[in-house]
């Protein structure tokens, strides 16, 4: 028997309409799967968005009030894709209403946030998931087992990267994602989250970091009209930006090991290259998005001139074999957002959580309070985790 989940999506830009195509696409891949998401109501501010996605994927209603979403006893499991600013109020809500949440990165404006929404979900006993999805790839979870196994021997070092053009242009439009009060900080949140959780998930928790940030772009055009993305907005009245374009920061692993994380929404020539080279005692380990679905690995007794060998992953690694029915035939960006779906459908069922949670998302916001605080005072600082 598969019991019908009533799910709603607040907010449908382009996050939207990643997580409603995630539903419609989780039980072909996953057709054991104990619960069928059924598009009940789709909450959308900006005039006659929420209508055309309601006659794109079939959801049953439509609002532009995400509170009457919280009292619809039909809707049992919420997507929250709204902007950073109504993360909190939204999640919390929903979860005191008893609904299982699915947020976006990076949960709110800062940790005090992350810490509230997690707190509502223990409290009511919901699931909550959170869109860490970078590390639901095959070729990640790969490269986290393969380091665990002692394959690259103690891990020594590691650099993270997550560099961007969304941004680069001077003609972005100077949306809620560049303001404090309803962005929070920008790349940190935008990416850095991201690489946050990538380095947490392959080596254990960051004890201490330093770190430093920029504006590079510090002025931008104000947007005459409703946006979704990264919109141009030339002509427009101009003002500031008031949060980072770049971060650099180096951390100490509680492991020992050192690490460089590195960040940029302004990076001309750089269009997702978001990765990480994990160096070992006796190996290493080499991912990088663009190539999602290879790993470079070096291992042996070599040490010195010890050769890279390309490994392309297969249905022996993550959720590859829900896709894909031999190696190195391709998955993308959009899968990884099924088997989030499918990690955050099973937590329901099972009640039981899968994949990145709302102490995931804590922890990652803990980092990046702690580069705020670095880059303003120019010291080495711990990530606040107890309180």
């Amino acid at each position: 028997m598969v019991d019908a989940l009533g799910v709603a999506v607040v907010g449908f830009g382009w996050m939207g309409r990643v997580h409603t195509q995630a539903y419609a696409r989780v039980r072909h891949h996953y057709p054991r799967l104990a619960l069928r998401p059924e598009l009940i109501t789709v909450a959308e501010e900006v005039p006659g968005r929420a209508e055309e996605a309601a006659a794109q994927f079939g959801f049953v209603s439509t609002t532009r009030d995400w509170r009457e979403v919280a009292a619809d006893p039909r809707v049992r499991a919420v997507s929250i894709t709204a902007p950073n600013f109504l993360h909190r109020e939204i999640a919390v809500a929903m979860a005191e209403a008893g609904k299982h949440i699915w947020i976006e990165k990076p949960v709110g404006l800062c940790l005090d946030d992350a810490r509230a929404v997690a707190d509502a979900v223990a409290e009511a006993g919901v699931q909550g998931a959170v869109g860490f999805n970078y590390r639901n790839a095959p070729a990640v979870e790969a490269a986290r087992a393969l380091i665990a196994d002692g394959e690259i021997g103690a891990v020594t070092h590691v650099r993270i990267r997550l560099f961007s053009d969304y941004a680069a242009h001077p003609e972005g439009a100077l949306t809620w994602r560049y303001e404090r009060e309803r962005g929070g900080s920008g790349v940190l949140g935008d990416l850095a989250s991201h690489g946050a959780d990538l380095a947490r998930f392959l080596l254990g928790d960051i004890v201490s970091l330093t770190a430093d940030t920029a504006v590079f772009v510090p002025r931008r055009a104000r947007p005459t009209a409703a946006t979704a993305g990264h919109a141009r907005a030339a002509g427009g009245d101009m003002g500031p930006v008031e949060n980072e374009d770049y971060v650099n920061c180096l951390l100490r692993f509680a492991s020992g090991a050192r690490g460089v994380l590195e960040a940029s929404r302004v990076s001309v020539g750089e269009q997702n290259n978001y990765g990480f080279e994990v160096h070992g005692t006796t190996g290493a380990v080499f991912w990088d998005f663009r190539r999602m679905n290879e790993l470079g690995v070096s291992r042996g007794t070599a040490y010195q001139d010890q050769p890279v060998s390309t490994v392309y992953v297969g249905p022996a690694h993550g959720e590859f074999a829900a896709f894909q029915p031999g190696a190195a035939n391709a998955m993308g960006y959009d899968d990884l957002k099924v088997v989030e779906a499918h990690r955050f459908l099973r937590s329901i069922a099972e009640s039981t959580p899968y994949g990145a949670t709302l102490p995931d998302a804590v922890h990652s916001a803990a980092v990046l309070e702690a580069m705020v605080r670095s880059a303003e005072h120019g010291t080495w600082v711990s990530p606040a985790l107890d309180g």
